[in-house]
């Protein structure tokens, strides 16, 4: 337990104790007093009562009796009438003791309640900026001032980032510059005020930042872009001041805002004009970059992957001058970062990450570490001291598929759909020639809800698409549906992702890339379009009625005839189809050397 927490408890506790005794109090002082002016009457006639003082209270006739009796004890009694008392107290003759009216205290009235509510004040600030310490630097009204974390010892060194080697080209100067600014100076040259890294999530962006850092030495802020908007006006701005204060205490320096386009989205795109706090962020930030002292020594640094969206002004020269693109790695940057990944993990002879970044085409650099620590962990809760190629695989289908369950019990009769469903898929993959090697078959159901899966491994990185290649991949992923519809004469569920996934390219084909003769070589694809509500709320489309009949007519001329296509093929190879199937049956899962053993001596 903090101190922090500590102060607290023992605040709470003080003022529930203090709580307790006040009820007790009022309870003891409650039970004194039941004592009836029924009872005080027959006390009267038995001749209990010895002596009567009468304390008037300041609402008169009412008072307090404090009445002494015969055996000694002391009792005391609320009455309404104090004038009637005294009469009934003749009649017994008994001469009462009457007390003058009590007057009124200023201190008594009004003191002590104002002492008590500024002593609850106090106490209630020292608990609230006690519990405040841990997270907020013991302030609790410090809305405006930086949520920047300061680093100003960076471990992380370019050689930690691997499958980047033009990214980290385009930042030495920058680090070169921060190292020995003179050099530039001298010649006239102006350094770039801003970097923008843009790229898909996990690409490494946050990364880079750390590296130059790291590699420059000198002071990291850090922060995110969603930290400096608040639900009160004025604040972001606030912080956005405090923060480049800072920065240029610590010059030369280097300011990180992660995921900017949280704070630096496009101006005036909202409903009645967008989201004040937002924009006046923003404005600050475009004041205070742009504000900058000549060379002054601060370099912000931003990542993004929605440059888009994007406001015009922050692009501008002067601001984020330089915009690097961090891509996802090529299979020579893959096998770099799993390298690096892998130092530390211990890998058994079998492990070939040469072949693993070979599968995992498409996958960032957070997508390998992912895969690596799955498989660190299967290897664990498995008892190894080292990770195996079994290990590696299992965990790329689990990240790229879903965890396979084989304990989900299914009807023959749907292992048998199955297997016809993915051999269909892989006598494609096979025999098309731009097509990828089939990896692995199976028909064990995975987390995702597929019901089995056939991976291919990728033989190299494609920069482009061809026309032949995307039609072969439509014709790929029907080939599930033609399995079912020729062996079974019927048709399932199962191939509505293909169907989706096939439309969605032939869409793209027509209306992205031209390669219709029928439509043209024009683009009519909406999709990138971005719609901000307010501004853009009746964005028109590009085409007529006219032209959207036409791109269904063509998408299912695509669709029809890659299906016909894909039918003759699996109709000529129907033995294997048959083969294959009843291997998946009796195996669940077949793989690349089984598969292709099937079409030898075919």
């Amino acid at each position: 337990m903090n101190k922090s927490n500590r102060v607290f408890n023992f605040y709470f506790v003080l003022i529930l104790v203090a709580a307790l005794m006040m009820v007790w109090y009022a309870s003891n002082k409650a039970a004194s007093q039941i004592y009836t002016r029924g009872g005080f009457e027959a006390d009267l006639k038995a001749g209990n009562v010895l002596s009567v003082e009468i304390n008037p209270n300041t609402e008169v006739p009412t008072g307090v009796l404090d009445i002494g009796f015969t055996n000694g004890e002391h009792r005391e009694l609320n009455v309404t009438d104090v004038n009637e008392i005294q009469e009934l107290l003749k009649s017994y003759d008994i001469d009462p003791v009457v007390q003058d009216v009590p007057r009124e205290s200023l201190i008594i009235s009004y003191g002590i309640p104002i002492l008590s509510i500024i002593a609850i004040v106090v106490l209630l600030f020292f608990m609230m900026n006690a519990g405040a310490g841990g997270a907020g630097g013991g302030k609790m009204m410090n809305f405006g001032k930086s949520r920047a974390k300061l680093d100003t010892d960076t471990k992380t060194k370019l050689d930690d980032v691997a499958g980047l080697k033009e990214e980290k080209e385009d930042l030495e100067e920058i680090i070169d510059f921060l190292k020995a600014p003179d050099k530039y100076t001298k010649v006239g040259a102006r350094i770039p005020k801003g970097v923008l890294l843009e790229g898909a999530p996990g690409t490494g962006k946050t990364l880079l930042a750390k590296a130059v850092a790291g590699e420059a030495n000198v002071p990291f802020f850090s922060i995110s872009g969603s930290d400096f908007v608040e639900m009160f006006v004025g604040v972001g701005a606030s912080r956005v001041r405090d923060l480049f204060a800072d920065a240029k205490k610590n010059a030369p320096c280097i300011v990180f805002i992660d995921e900017i386009d949280a704070v630096a989205r496009r101006r005036g795109t909202g409903m009645g004009g967008g989201h004040d706090e937002r924009e006046q962020t923003l404005n600050q930030m475009l004041v205070e970059m742009d504000g900058f002292g000549v060379n002054e020594g601060i370099i912000v640094m931003a990542a993004t992957n929605r440059v888009d969206i994007l406001d015009p002004a922050i692009l501008r020269p002067g601001r984020f001058d330089r915009k690097i693109s961090v891509g996802a790695p090529d299979v020579r940057g893959r096998e770099d970062i799993l390298k690096v990944h892998a130092r530390n993990k211990p890998l058994a002879e079998d492990v070939d990450l040469k072949q693993v970044a070979q599968t995992t085409a498409g996958f960032t650099g957070a997508d390998l570490e992912n895969l690596l620590n799955e498989s660190a962990i299967l290897a664990a809760r498995e008892n190894r001291a080292y990770i195996t190629m079994e290990d590696i695989r299992k965990s790329f289908i689990k990240v790229g598929i879903g965890a396979e369950k084989k304990s989900r019990v299914i009807s023959d009769k749907e292992k048998k759909i199955t297997a016809y469903h993915e051999s269909g898929h892989a006598i494609l993959f096979h025999v098309l020639p731009d097509m990828d090697p089939v990896y692995t078959i199976s028909i064990i159901p995975t987390g995702s809800g597929a019901a089995g899966y056939t991976m291919p491994l990728p033989e190299k990185d494609e920069m482009f698409l061809t026309k032949g290649k995307m039609l072969q991949d439509i014709m790929v992923l029907l080939g599930g549906r033609i399995a079912e519809e020729i062996v079974f004469g019927d048709i399932t569920t199962g191939a509505s992702n293909d169907i989706k996934r096939a439309t969605r390219e032939a869409r793209k084909m027509v209306t992205k890339y031209g390669m219709s003769e029928n439509i043209g070589v024009i683009n009519y694809d909406d999709e990138d379009e971005e719609v901000f509500i307010g501004r853009d709320l009746a964005h028109p489309r590009s085409h007529s009625e006219y032209i959207t009949g036409e791109i269904d007519k063509e998408v299912k001329a695509i669709i029809e005839d890659c299906y016909r296509k894909a039918k003759d093929i699996i109709l000529e190879n129907r033995d294997i189809l048959e083969r294959s199937a009843a291997l998946l049956i009796e195996k669940e899962r077949i793989s690349r050397e089984e598969f292709e053993a099937l079409f030898v001596g075919a």
